[in-house]
């Protein structure tokens, strides 16, 4: 009979994973629902949700279903919500965000009188409130980052007067973190923390979203996003906003990313966010949908893998879903 010890090591790993309790005590990294910010889209001048056919499951809510969809998305143990805002308003500046009656600021009133527990969180950006779908001030075909920041700081002031718990920039601009950390607290709101899309990869994955927030962008943001290529330069941008007085960090897209998560996570101990961009998301639905994967199994995969690889925190449509797969 052959002697095992001679052909294996004296330690086994299989030990701590013969029984559900063994592997369950041994457990490096767990989800919560508290581990997620659920993206909400609302639509002006609709009545009933309008489907997002790229998104299964996910639909731009009228204004009078936002508030009980906080309050469910609570109940399920979700404790941050993201709203994007698809404004019949549009005009070539995205003027409707710095009035303190348009469809951003009566959002964010109105999350917040639904759950003022909520952490409400707006993402401030332009795509969705101009015309052009771009992310800001289009000058020769290409967007102006210095204007840009100049209507992005009315926009954050009123966001914070509305009531946000937490801004959200997205559109990548140099220097915007330092210019609305100084609008914000020139207007009174220093305790309103910024997370800032700092690492925002131009990525083939966003396809989607452009369908749930219903843009008329034509073009590319390669100017100012990210080039997919750059992780060195993806951990300046991040330590960059640091800087500049960032409260949270995120990379963006996650699952083709995650090797920026980590090496963010490893130069800053800021929290880490990471967002489950629409393409994802839709891939998992697709392959479902197909039978060729198990949606669940899948789901919660790819959540976990970004909290393994750094993240404190996750945007995921998957969010109202996993919240209650992890307490069924």
């Amino acid at each position: 009979m052959t002697d095992t010890r001679l052909i294996g090591p004296e330690f086994r790993f299989r030990r701590l994973r013969r029984t559900p309790a063994l592997r369950e005590m041994v457990r490096e990294t767990r989800l919560h629902p508290s581990d997620f910010i659920r993206p909400i889209f609302v639509e002006e001048n609709i009545q009933e949700p309008v489907a997002i056919a790229s998104m299964p499951g996910v639909v731009r809510y009228p204004e009078n279903q936002l508030a009980e969809q906080v309050q469910a998305s609570w109940k399920k143990g979700i404790r941050a919500v993201l709203l994007f805002g698809v404004s019949s308003h549009k005009d070539a500046v995205g003027a409707d965000t710095w009035n303190d009656e348009g469809l951003m600021a009566r959002m964010i009133r109105t999350a917040k009188a639904a759950q003022p527990d909520m952490c409400v969180i707006c993402d401030n950006c332009f795509c969705e409130y101009t015309d052009h779908g771009h992310c800001g001030v289009v000058c020769n075909d290409d967007v102006d980052n210095d204007q840009t920041l100049l209507n992005l700081q009315k926009q954050v002031v009123v966001a914070a007067r509305a009531g946000a718990d937490m801004i959200a920039p997205s559109g990548m601009q140099d220097g915007m973190i330092g210019l609305i950390r100084a609008a914000l607290d020139d207007a009174g709101y220093e305790q309103i923390p910024v997370m800032s899309y700092s690492t925002k990869f131009a990525s083939a994955f966003y396809g989607p979203f452009r369908d749930a927030v219903d843009s008329t962008f034509k073009g590319s943001r390669n100017t100012y996003q990210m080039d997919p290529a750059n992780a060195r330069e993806a951990l300046a941008e991040s330590l960059q906003d640091e800087a500049e007085g960032a409260d949270i960090l995120m990379v963006k897209p996650g699952i083709a990313y995650l090797d920026v998560l980590a090496h963010i996570r490893a130069h800053s101990s800021r929290p880490l966010a990471v967002y489950q961009v629409s393409g994802e998301y839709a891939m998992i639905k697709a392959g479902a949908q197909a039978g060729v994967i198990d949606e669940r199994a899948v789901a919660l995969e790819s959540l976990l893998a970004f909290k393994r690889a750094g993240a404190d925190m996750i945007i995921s449509y998957y969010a109202d879903q996993a919240a209650v797969w992890l307490t069924e």
